[in-house]
C-alpha cells in the first residue's frame, strides 16, 4: 500500500465511534430489558403482621408456654377458636423442642416447622393453617424481651397468602395473645 492510501481494514475515527455508540445503545436496551423483567419478578405489596404484646411473666415462662406441648394445650383450651367451635375437640397440642422438628396446634389446623429455637429469648416458625395451598408456608417470628418483672413480646408473621392478614391478625389476638394472659396472670 502507498502513502496516503486508505486500508479498508483500517478503522476510521468515525467507524470507532459510530462502533461504541452501537454497543453501548445494545447494551442500554438489553440493560432496560433485564430491569423491566426483574422489577416484574418483585412483588412489592407484601402483608405482614406486627405485634407487640406485654405479659406479667419472665420471658422464660412465656417461652415454656409457647414451647411446652402440655402447656400450650392450655392455651388452645382457652382460645377462641375452641370457644367457636372452629376446633371441635382438639387433639392434643405436639411441639418439638428442638429446631428442625415439628409442631401441631389446634387439632392439627396450625402446622409447621421449628426454624430456630434460642431459650426465652426467640422463636422462628415456619408456620401454615390447614386451609392453604400444600407446601405454602409464612415465617412466625416472636421475641422475648425482658421488661421489668415481665415480658415484651415482638411479633412478626410474615410470607402468608396475600388477602389473610386480617384474619391471621385477628387470630393471633383471640387464639395467642388472650388465651395466654389468662393463663399466664
Amino acid at each position: 500500500m502507498k502513502l496516503g492510501e486508505k486500508n479498508d481494514q483500517t478503522a476510521t475515527r468515525r467507524d470507532v465511534i459510530a462502533g461504541l455508540t452501537l454497543g453501548l445503545s445494545a447494551a442500554a436496551i438489553v440493560g432496560a430489558t433485564a430491569r423491566a423483567e426483574t422489577a416484574q419478578e418483585i412483588a412489592r405489596n407484601m402483608e405482614s403482621i406486627h405485634h407487640e404484646v406485654n405479659f406479667k411473666v419472665s420471658p422464660q415462662r412465656l417461652y415454656a408456654a409457647l414451647t411446652d406441648a402440655k402447656e400450650f394445650q392450655k392455651v388452645v383450651l382457652l382460645s377462641g377458636a375452641v370457644k367457636t367451635g372452629m376446633v371441635k375437640a382438639p387433639q392434643p397440642a405436639q411441639i418439638s423442642a428442638v429446631p428442625g422438628g415439628e409442631f401441631a396446634v389446634f387439632g392439627g389446623y396450625i402446622t409447621g416447622r421449628q426454624i430456630e429455637l434460642v431459650p426465652n429469648v426467640r422463636i422462628v416458625q415456619a408456620w401454615r393453617t390447614g386451609a392453604w395451598d400444600p407446601g405454602t408456608y409464612s415465617i412466625a417470628r416472636f421475641a422475648l424481651a425482658p421488661q421489668g418483672t415481665g415480658t415484651l413480646l415482638t411479633f412478626d408473621h410474615t410470607g402468608f397468602p396475600k388477602g389473610e392478614a386480617e384474619h391471621l391478625a385477628q387470630g393471633w389476638k383471640s387464639n395467642y395473645w388472650q388465651p395466654l394472659d389468662k393463663l399466664l396472670s
